[in-house]
């Protein structure tokens, strides 16, 4: 009898030949899996790991407690975050500037890549693609200080304004309604270039010969670009669009708080500021947690909406 069991327990169990295949695959793309590790790492330790911290956001998180030993309380902090009318004023700022950017910023690269697309001298083509590129790789900092150089009280706009027309000088960057458009601006001469190249790859998988047929047929620039450009990167356009609502409610934290002054602080106040200011100036870290939970929950349900409907429209969505 023992002899039958231990020949019974020798014998390889039904998932036994899935994980000998599993590791033979894994052994044969070791090098593929490599050059992978350190982006795994990467994610692992930077983007994962943090999310255990997530928990002080249901605490009354101490740091002289630590997390085992903090108060639990729950969603206090997720109802004050509609409690406060400050931060509600903030929500409403975010999302605001979150649909500015998302009208006015989303829609150039399209355009740039559209015009880009039907340049026909190649060298004038490279020239204007080094031209937009180029704005991305500065720094938020640079870019603000441009700004400021520009829109200061003795700066390039108001001595050309006062040597022309004499009018006096104009604090521009201390005016509340001026805060939204100068911050879309921005982000379009900045990131609008670097970010036509999603399209203009989409565009180069064209096949040549539709609008060689298109113009047989009698087809103007316009309808070509109506009928056969814009179909190309229809899709493209849709995952995009997709993933910018997954970051709705986040504006970037160095180009407002660049851009903030106390002037504009009531209009131009956004929820990674006011996190900062919360979580970091006023230590009060379990709400910062709770308002930054709060966001990513909020984009993940923009994201799996917008995939969903995409998809009730034809769309291939992004998974």
């Amino acid at each position: 009898m023992r002899t039958v069991a231990k020949a019974a327990s020798r014998v390889p169990g039904p998932n036994a030949g899935a994980w000998t295949r599993i590791r033979r695959k894994l052994w044969k793309s070791r090098a593929m899996y490599l050059f992978a590790l350190p982006g795994t790492l990467y994610f692992l330790i930077y983007k994962y790991v943090p999310l255990l911290g997530s928990v002080i956001a249901f605490q009354d998180y101490s740091p002289f407690q630590g997390f085992l030993h903090s108060d639990w309380v729950g969603f206090d902090h997720f109802r004050s975050i509609f409690d406060n009318a400050e931060v509600v004023q903030v929500l409403i700022n975010t999302l605001v500037l979150s649909f500015l950017q998302i009208a006015f910023a989303f829609p150039i690269p399209i355009v740039l890549a559209l015009m880009l697309n039907e340049a026909r001298q190649e060298w004038f083509k490279r020239l204007i693609q080094s031209l937009v590129y180029l704005p991305h790789f500065l720094s938020w900092v640079v870019v603000i200080g441009l700004v400021t150089i520009f829109l200061r009280s003795d700066g390039v706009v108001n001595s050309l304004m006062a040597n022309l027309f004499g009018t006096e000088p104009v604090l521009y960057l201390q005016q509340p309604y001026l805060f939204k458009p100068l911050i879309v601006l921005e982000v379009i001469w900045k990131e609008s270039g670097w970010s036509t190249i999603v399209f203009l790859a989409a565009l180069s998988g064209v096949n040549p010969e539709l609008y060689e047929a298109a113009v047989v047929d009698g087809a103007s620039r316009f309808r070509r670009i109506w009928s056969i450009t814009l179909p190309a990167i229809r899709s493209t356009i849709v995952i995009l669009l997709i993933l910018r609502l997954g970051t709705v409610l986040d504006n970037g934290f160095e180009q407002i708080f660049l851009m903030l002054n106390p002037y504009v602080k009531e209009v131009g106040e956004v929820l990674d500021t006011y996190v900062y200011y919360k979580g970091v100036l006023q230590s009060d870290f379990s709400f910062a947690t709770a308002v930054g939970l709060f966001k990513s929950v909020v984009g993940l349900v923009l994201v799996v909406a917008a995939n969903k409907l995409s998809k009730r429209f034809g769309e291939e969505g992004i998974y």
